[in-house]
């Protein structure tokens, strides 16, 4: 799970890069609202794919963000409430088959930022790699497998939904970082419509 979630880091850092070496031309468009990102928001390539979809409310982001790979494949899903991760987040693992879904990584619920409730992993192969239970972020329970099946010790178990919450943070914050570093360009314009 550790090499799983570091490889879709990378991919999402890779998709946010600039510079000659692998840079991809993105195109926003945005609304604005008293010089801040309001509305509706989308991210595509310059042949139109769509890299993120989602929503602003003067500013913050609200509703879902979706974000898809370099090939078309949905790979996060990621709800805010007023700036705030507030609701199921989902991740999908980036190679899906031909015309079928990707395999999941990820359900996890959020309350006001933190993890609150269930939440549920898988390696690459389709098996469940844990289920936690979070209580306003803290950890209260744990069940964890291998890849092939085999249940590990509850205290394997809380190591792993320990380290796999730092790891859906910073895969959570890399494709924060991706929108972050294309919102429309609002300076000074109070109303300005969707470019």
């Amino acid at each position: 799970m550790v090499g799983e979630a570091a490889r879709l880091i990378v991919l999402v850092a890779a998709c946010a890069m600039s510079g000659p070496l692998g840079a991809e031309a993105f195109e926003v468009r945005g609304g604005c609202r008293d010089a801040r990102p309001h509305g509706i928001y989308e991210l595509s390539t310059a042949d139109g794919r769509v890299r993120v979809l989602g929503a602003f409310n003067l500013g913050q982001r609200t509703s879902s963000f979706l974000f898809w790979s370099p090939g078309g494949v949905r790979i996060a899903q990621i709800p805010w409430d007023d700036g705030t991760i507030s609701g199921t987040v989902a991740l999908w693992y980036s190679d899906a088959p031909r015309g079928g879904d990707p395999p999941w990584k990820l359900q996890a619920s959020f309350a006001r930022g933190v993890p609150d409730g269930p939440t549920r992993s898988w390696y690459r192969n389709g098996r469940l790699s844990g289920e936690y239970f979070y209580d306003r972020g803290a950890l209260v329970a744990a069940k964890a497998w291998t890849a092939s099946g085999a249940p590990v010790s509850e205290e394997r178990a809380r190591a792993q939904a320990v380290k796999a919450a730092g790891e859906n943070l910073r895969a959570f914050a890399a494709l924060g970082a991706i929108v972050d570093a294309n919102l429309p360009r609002c300076e000074g314009d109070p109303g300005r419509t969707p470019q």
